[in-house]
């Protein structure tokens, strides 16, 4: 990614988020086990396979019988239960025990709950009310008929579109591939957690923070050992970071002498989309692409880091899975109290929550600058304070990213 003499114009928020949608394609799919598809995204629609109920069941535990019979004495001449099936004829004064999800036979049109009638137990029940047609009773197919569209190309796999397609029989899905994503902290201050430091370096805390928010993703990981401020150290670590689907890198975008991740990146083929957004924290974010691999530069403060991912690198990593959109999870809430603005780059401040949806009051942290992750772990999501002038006073609706995805 090339150093341009002077700096270019700040991009906004959706600028740089429509020029780096315009680089992304949804992977290749493949058939994935039922047992693994969750969190997957689909890659193309899908149809029932069965009918949902396959059978005419019964919604409640008690009799099925015939509703012209009703009201009166029935004989009871047999049971139906889930997976064992009434295999005689049921006569118009007759009725069998039935369980909930049980096949209802053929002459029956009609369950009358076992704490309606009188007799429960017995060879003879007393039905005392008329009982409609249909009452307590699950249709073939009510849910959903063989053949119909049962769901959508990019829709994200969670617990009951699982239990859909288990239902529906469907054994393996097609879904997009998951992206590969390589991780390269860079610094020669850096040390690995466990290691002794030394004056003047710290631990990383970008490259676990990156992991862990990786993982809520979906992608597949890979850490390419930190890169030292040399150009030889972030060659060698950038070529193998390179053979992925999207490279992530912190540090080293800036306009500082030892900045190298743009400069080596450009020696080695990425092309640079865009450098720096109207944003704080986050302002040297760096895009480019070599091939079809996707290559973030991250600025190195980890507040900065971390709001760089959440607002452009997840919804790509998403993106490249099949989600529909290439955009921020934002939901909206209100101030809790005054915020100044920033006249020049929309700022997105780390907040507390309380109250629920619409109700949502957030509280800023005392602690906004981008080296403070101790403080931002506090914090329960991002709240966007658009650039201008003044206040936003208390009480006023701005839009508000969580943090906190399992």
């Amino acid at each position: 990614m090339t150093a341009p003499h002077s700096p270019p114009k700040l991009l906004s928020i959706d600028d740089a988020l429509a020029l780096v949608g315009a680089h992304v394609s949804a992977l290749p799919a493949e058939e994935v086990a039922l047992e693994h598809a969750y969190g997957r995204f689909l890659a193309q629609h899908l149809r029932a396979a069965v009918d949902l109920p396959p059978f005419a069941s019964s919604a409640m535990d008690g009799y099925a019988l015939r509703a012209a019979g009703t009201p009166g004495r029935l004989a009871v001449v047999g049971e139906s239960a889930a997976g064992s099936p009434y295999r005689g004829a049921l006569g118009e004064r007759e009725t069998i025990v039935i369980s909930t999800g049980a096949v209802i036979p053929p002459q029956a049109d009609a369950v009358v709950p076992v704490e309606d009638v009188l007799g429960a137990g017995g060879d003879e029940i007393e039905v005392s009310e008329v009982v409609p047609p249909g009452a307590f009773v699950r249709d073939r197919g009510s849910d959903i008929r063989r053949g119909d569209p049962l769901l959508r190309t990019g829709t994200r796999l969670g617990p009951a579109q699982i239990g859909a397609a288990a239902a529906a029989g469907l054994g393996t899905l097609p879904c997009r591939r998951r992206p590969s994503v390589a991780i390269l902290t860079t610094g020669s201050e850096l040390r690995r957690v466990g290691e002794r430091l030394e004056e003047g370096e710290i631990f990383d805390a970008n490259g676990p923070m990156l992991d862990a928010a990786l993982r809520t993703t979906g992608a597949t990981i890979r850490r390419i050992p930190g890169a030292a401020d040399t150009p030889e150290a972030h060659r060698a670590a950038l070529e193998r970071a390179l053979e992925h689907d999207v490279v992530i890198s912190s540090g080293g975008v800036s306009m500082g002498a030892h900045d190298l991740v743009r400069r080596v990146g450009s020696e080695l083929g990425v092309h640079e989309v865009f450098w720096r957004v109207a944003l704080r924290p986050g302002k040297p974010l760096a895009f480019g692409v070599h091939g079809s691999t996707l290559v973030f530069g991250l600025p190195g403060n980890p507040v900065s880091t971390l709001v760089c991912f959440e607002l452009f690198v997840a919804p790509a990593l998403l993106a490249l899975q099949g989600a529909p959109s290439l955009r921020p999870q934002w939901g909206s809430a209100r101030l809790g109290t005054a915020v100044a603005r920033n006249a020049q780059r929309d700022d997105l401040i780390r907040v507390r929550a309380a109250g629920e949806g619409a109700e949502t009051v957030l509280a800023p942290l005392h602690g906004q600058q981008s080296h403070q992750i101790a403080i931002t772990a506090q914090a329960d999501g991002l709240a966007l304070i658009p650039a201008g002038t003044g206040e936003l006073p208390s009480g006023s609706e701005v839009s508000y990213l969580p943090l906190h995805r399992f």
